[in-house]
């Protein structure tokens, strides 16, 4: 499935469900979920912010909720573009769970992607995660034109 809404573009699985209700005006926000219950999100922060302060500031939330959290800074690479923030891994309700915030500044926004689900599930639903967090990289990304396009 694809979502179009909100400024945002991006792909997710057909069997997922979405949810908009974290959304306010001039602020993007959407968490799609997956059937077994591991989510990943996306929201648009105000432009000219410090990323790094907004992916620490998550884990501290975390830390709030969950004494054990264990949080390590990462970055992923997607088409030349750097994603930074934290890996993190803590329990839930006697289960051990894993999650990761990322964080990319563009010209219209500070965006934070946030992604979790409960270990037993992880190892199969990363890489869709990823996929998602890939297709929202490229939809930032307006497509080039073609070469010899005839403008200009």
């Amino acid at each position: 499935m694809r979502f179009h809404r909100l400024g945002l573009d991006f792909s997710y699985p057909d069997s997922w469900s979405v949810d908009t209700d974290d959304a306010r005006e001039g602020h993007a926000a959407v968490t799609v979920y997956a059937p077994e219950g591991g989510f990943w999100s996306v929201s648009g922060h105000a432009p000219g912010g410090r990323p790094e302060e907004l992916a620490e500031a998550v884990v501290l939330q975390m830390r709030g909720e969950y004494r054990d959290l264990d949080a390590e800074p990462a970055s992923d690479e997607i088409d030349g573009t750097t994603l930074s923030g934290f890996d993190m891994n803590f329990y839930c309700l006697d289960l051990t769970n894993t999650a990761q915030v990322r964080t990319l500044s563009t010209p219209e926004a500070v965006w934070l992607l946030f992604c979790q689900a409960e270990d037993r599930e992880w190892d199969r639903i990363a890489p869709v995660f990823a996929a998602m967090t890939t297709s929202f990289v490229r939809g930032l990304v307006p497509p080039a034109s073609p070469a010899g396009s005839g403008r200009g």
